[in-house]
């Protein structure tokens, strides 16, 4: 498969968008920095139809962004190197987002898959990093955040990771308090449920507020 209508210009910006530039094809991405994802999951977290999920997936094979792999005896699609590439450029257009009014009545995605990208790299901007693993429980989906001086790492579904710290919240109250609309104080107060570690909430508080602070 190749892109129908080119931009054929001498541009690098509009190369890009000769692979990435036709509508989901960012979105599936994004989707996918979250880790291998079969056919169904990305269906019911994107909720595009079947065709048009299959011709993207086709055209993002085709031009080296992602591949298909073997995941626990299912077919499943996975970034490449290059695909991973994009990682920046989808949290750039994150933060240009959450800059945006939301739609009056938009739909929430199927799953949370699109949480870990600009998780990882909200919290990675932050210099004084701890040592800390915290286990977020966002509606149905379970997310562990990997925290050390040399980095931060999000990892998605169940594990079997020991957790410093649990909490529970819900995705609206997640990306307001991640886009600036309401504030750490609000948000742990009406939107979070501490499930284990209490006294360990202060220093994750700390790292989520040096995010907060760095890329709204």
């Amino acid at each position: 498969m190749t892109r129908k209508h080119p931009y054929q210009l001498l541009c690098p910006i509009a190369r890009a968008l000769d692979v990435v530039g036709d509508r989901w094809a960012l979105l599936i991405l994004r989707d996918l920095h979250a880790g291998p994802a079969r056919f169904q999951e990305l269906h019911e977290g994107l909720g595009v139809a079947t065709n048009l999920l299959t011709t993207r997936l086709g055209e993002l094979s085709e031009s080296g962004m992602i591949q298909k792999l073997d995941v626990d005896g299912h077919s499943a699609y996975a970034l490449t190197d290059l695909g991973r590439q994009t990682d920046l450029l989808i949290w750039e257009l994150s933060r240009f987002g959450g800059l945006l009014e939301p739609e009056p009545d938009p739909r929430q995605p199927g799953n949370l898959r699109t949480i870990v990208l600009p998780l990882r790299i909200a919290l990675n901007s932050v210099e004084d990093r701890p040592n800390l693993t915290v286990r977020l429980l966002i509606e149905d989906e379970t997310f562990t955040v990997l925290s050390s001086p040399d980095g931060v790492d999000v990892e998605y579904g169940e594990t079997t990771t020991p957790a410093d710290l649990i909490i529970r919240t819900d995705y609206v109250g997640f990306l307001d308090v991640g886009e600036g609309r309401i504030s750490l104080e609000e948000f742990a107060a009406q939107h979070l449920e501490i499930v284990q570690g209490p006294e360990h909430v202060d220093t994750f508080a700390t790292l989520m507020s040096a995010a907060v602070a760095a890329n709204v």
